[in-house]
């Protein structure tokens, strides 16, 4: 059984409670990109807290997107490498 704690970070100079099931350390460099992504984006632009944070959930939901259909194209890009060896260690076995 994964033990919790309780994890203190701070986005965009607000501090949140987190509780973390795997160690802190996890939590708190996601928290670190999270606030860096948010300032950067601030800078940019002068936007306020809630525009800042939704720029950066869609700029991560995008980054996301492009990850998913990434490992989507190797999965089958390894599905077609292991069917072309099984075929190939096939034909080797039966001569």
């Amino acid at each position: 059984m994964s033990s919790t704690e309780v994890v203190r970070v701070t986005i965009f100079n607000q501090t949140y409670t987190v509780l973390a099931s795997e160690g802190s350390n996890d939590i708190q460099e996601l928290a670190h990109m999270v606030d860096e992504l948010m300032l950067t984006i601030s800078r940019a632009g002068n936007y306020d807290s809630t525009r800042t944070a939704v720029m950066a959930c869609l700029h991560l939901a995008d980054q996301l997107r492009s990850a998913e259909r990434q490992m989507a194209n190797l999965k089958l890009e390894v599905d077609s490498k292991a069917r072309e060896f099984s075929l190939k260690l096939e034909s080797v076995i039966e001569e």
